[in-house]
């Protein structure tokens, strides 16, 4: 997983060739979420 930053346990990544719209997903705690650029959330997990 290509991590781009890590602080307070929260971990930022970006994957190659994922899915439209352009987004990046932070971890934390077992918990994940996804932001697009626009800034449209979409929380999961």
């Amino acid at each position: 997983m290509p991590v781009i930053s890590r602080f307070y346990g929260i971990l930022i990544a970006m994957y190659f060739n994922d899915h439209n719209p352009p987004h990046f997903h932070a971890k934390y705690s077992g918990y994940e979420a996804l932001f697009s650029f626009d800034g449209t959330l979409k929380a999961h997990g």
